[in-house]
């Protein structure tokens, strides 16, 4: 390993110019970008030309030429994928960096957990929000016990995703390979709403297929019972018109109440306690910024801990491990929805049919 860690991209879609542009710019310390992959090889040659590596249709092949190059792989494929993805590359023994949601089903988790832990590699999901300035204010807040007893959470993403979107690939929409709002855009304010209030216990949910067609949920509600006693909701939908309007969460307690919104969780809206700190107004006043566009600008201090946590073997805020217990909610969700039921979390899912595949 050199000084430079050097990444690959798995996935040459969307989210892979988000990744490729850190790269190119120089906003990552200690990173480069040695190569991409598709299996739609024109978007693998548009990323490789833009950004000056090569480029292949077959990761196999990409890590046979360049196997002492590359330290990590960024598996950006759509999400029915990530599990078969992670468990090929596993065994080359390249860490893993791997986009949300982890997988589509626990089943698929658990295997992706098993195969690296087997390789001796460390396995990242990525949960960038977390690394949001704001949300780590609010979670200090959190660890301070400055909210008192917590009353409720809430997370919402009202975004705007029309047909169009849903038509740019065909996994898009569809249960086996992607899901709805919940799995996709939402599964971030998921993980924030559980990582601020701890462990569910119970969610009831609804959701409708709105203004697209797609086979998955556009909108949908959820109620989740934590064990320490508060109430989350989550309100998603992709169904806002005619723009994004805000992916934010609030949390309530009995001494004070937060409320983070912008586009992607990054401007603080109220930041109100009943016994005030000395910092609170520049808190205040320093974390309102709202980012240009829904990916926010947390990519980059999210990668900065992927390299720190293989450098100097530091924690990761986001492994495996963790990863799956978002995933876990999330399929419960489902489960309530295709079930019309409260579901108790640590279940077997049953009904969900997020992550089946059709004979």
């Amino acid at each position: 390993m050199t000084d430079t860690l050097g990444f690959a991209l798995v996935g040459c879609g969307r989210i892979a110019e988000k990744y490729s542009q850190i790269f190119a710019n120089g906003s990552l310390a200690g990173a480069r970008l040695v190569a991409c992959c598709d299996v739609q090889e024109e978007r693998a040659r548009a990323v490789g030309e833009r950004h000056a590596v090569p480029h292949y249709a077959d990761f196999r092949r990409m890590l046979e030429h360049h196997d002492k190059e590359i330290d990590v792989v960024c598996i950006l494929t759509q999400s029915g994928l990530h599990e078969e993805h992670a468990v090929a590359l596993a065994p080359y023994r390249k860490h893993l960096v791997v986009e949300k949601p982890m997988a589509l089903t626990l089943e698929g988790a658990d295997r992706m957990i098993a195969a690296a832990d087997a390789a001796g590699i460390k396995l990242f999901v990525v949960k960038q929000n977390r690394y949001n300035l704001a949300v780590q204010q609010l979670r200090r807040a959190l660890d301070a016990g400055r909210f008192g007893k917590l009353v409720m959470g809430s997370v919402r993403v009202r975004w705007c995703r029309r047909q169009d979107y849903y038509d740019q690939d065909d996994w898009r929409g569809t249960w086996a390979y992607d899901g709805g709002v919940f799995s996709n855009q939402a599964s971030h304010h998921i993980d924030l709403l559980e990582w601020c209030l701890g462990e569910p216990v119970s969610v009831v949910a609804k959701s409708r297929t709105a203004l697209v067609d797609i086979e998955a949920e556009d909108t949908g509600v959820a109620i989740v019972s934590f064990r320490n006693g508060t109430l989350g909701v989550i309100e998603a939908t992709t169904a806002t018109r005619p723009r994004d309007l805000e992916g934010s969460i609030s949390i309530l307690g009995e001494k004070g109440t937060v409320e983070i919104g912008g586009f992607a969780v990054n401007s603080i809206k109220t930041w109100a306690f009943a016994e005030p700190h000395p910092d609170d107004k520049e808190i205040m006043e320093r974390y309102s910024e709202n980012p240009p566009n829904v990916y926010g600008f947390s990519h980059v201090r999210y990668l900065e801990n992927v390299v720190d946590a293989i450098r100097n073997d530091a924690p990761s805020l986001v492994d495996g491990l963790e990863g799956r217990k978002s995933l876990e909610l999330i399929i419960a969700i489902y489960e309530s929805i295709v079930g019309n039921r409260e579901v108790a979390l640590r279940f077997r899912a049953q009904k969900a049919p997020l992550g089946l595949r059709r004979p």
